[in-house]
């Protein structure tokens, strides 16, 4: 069997999964070596904090949601997706990426930017390529949101390694996320309650239209003046409020698999509310809280339960969470609390804090790629091609 047949290069989840899990397990583990002075950063032409900053949202964030959207474009608008060789040269641009961002210090600038915008331009542009192109059998007709972000990235990821603009770049990223994490919520969990707990959550239209409207203009919160961007983030906060409120929490949350998506989506209105409370009253205790909120909990605990579902039920098992996969999502809600929590309580300890925190993301990798990549190097356990 040719290298590019082999079961890896079958549907994007598979390699983007993996590398999901070898850069969770490794990037937050560096960085607290680095936070600590027990290693030093290469020389850089951006901070450590940059270098965090973007391996965690455009290494290990976009693994999993290059994967994601590889696969479930293919299925939304009805085709076969991208497999082999096309995998294997987007996977070769991901390493290259984060070779690049490791010896930026050492590169041409102009290497360093080839380096750094290939891996993305490249999966961007046969994303949306899939969506316009195949637009009359697309199933989902809101998908033009993704039309709107994806391009924005490209945008963010390079202003986030602009000393200059790097708030710029950090507010639009996670406003970014935010977009994505949303529209894909809305969409599983409407479909996990109704097979799970046989109960229907509300949709409607111009409530889910207006939350992600809002959530659009929340990508140029930078550009508005502060009131206007802090005002809408709490209009958004409390949209999502309401709509949770009839989602059914109290069916939802009995089950882990389940309430760990629901709490994500928690995750999100905090990192709003907070956002607001630091634009209108600025404590001191902020800090970089709303965006570790966001991080640990709408990504932290909402990606590891997604990447379980989709290499179970993508490689023809049933998805089912034993007790291994359950102590993965506890592992990754201690993580949430001891970098969130603990800190406003013990902030004398805040170092403490951040290296279990780390530990908690490496050990829920470490099981998840233990487990799941060798389910992603085989074929199909039903006999399906794909």
């Amino acid at each position: 069997m040719r290298f590019s047949e082999q079961a890896l290069w079958l549907v994007g989840f598979r390699p983007f999964f993996a590398l999901a899990c070898l850069s969770g397990l490794a990037l937050p583990v560096l960085w607290a070596l680095f936070f600590a002075g027990t290693l030093t950063a290469p020389p850089a032409p951006f901070s450590p904090v940059q270098w965090h900053a973007h391996e965690m949202f455009f290494g290990f964030g976009w693994a999993v949601m290059g994967g994601f959207l590889l696969t479930s474009t293919k299925n939304w608008v009805k085709i076969r997706g991208y497999h082999g060789t096309a995998l294997i040269l987007l996977v070769g641009a991901w390493l290259l990426e984060r070779a690049g961002m490791w010896y930026a210090g050492a590169l041409p600038p102009l290497a360093f930017r080839l380096a750094s915008n290939l891996f993305l331009a490249s999966i961007v542009a046969m994303l949306l390529w899939s969506l316009i192109r195949h637009r009359e059998s697309d199933s989902f007709r809101d998908n033009y949101f993704f039309l709107i972000i994806l391009p924005l990235f490209l945008v963010a990821k390079n202003l986030l390694l602009s000393e200059a603009h790097f708030q710029a770049g950090a507010s639009m990223t996670v406003a970014l996320f935010r977009v994505a994490f949303l529209v894909m919520l809305e969409r599983t969990l409407t479909q996990f309650m109704k097979n799970a707990m046989h109960a229907e959550i509300l949709r409607n239209v111009v409530l889910d239209t207006g939350i992600k409207m809002l959530a659009v203009l929340l990508v140029f919160a930078s550009l508005l003046p502060a009131p206007v961007a802090g005002w809408t983030g709490l209009l958004l906060a409390l949209l999502l409020l309401v709509r949770f409120a009839f989602w059914k929490p109290q069916l939802a949350l009995r089950r882990l698999d389940i309430g760990i998506m629901y709490l994500g989506y928690l995750a999100i209105v905090a990192q709003l509310l907070l956002d607001f409370v630091a634009q209108v009253a600025q404590p001191a205790w902020v800090g970089s809280l709303p965006m570790h909120v966001f991080t640990f909990g709408a990504m932290g605990l909402i990606i590891p339960a997604m990447l379980i579902r989709i290499a179970n039920g993508h490689t023809g098992r049933k998805v089912v969470f034993d007790g291994l996969d359950k102590a993965v999502l506890w592992i990754m809600i201690a993580g949430f609390v001891l970098r969130n929590v603990i800190p406003q309580i013990d902030p004398a300890g805040y170092l403490r804090w951040i290296e279990l925190a780390a530990a908690c993301w490496f050990c829920s990798f470490a099981i998840l790629a233990w487990r799941y990549i060798p389910y992603l190097l085989q074929p199909r356990v039903d006999g399906r091609e794909h």
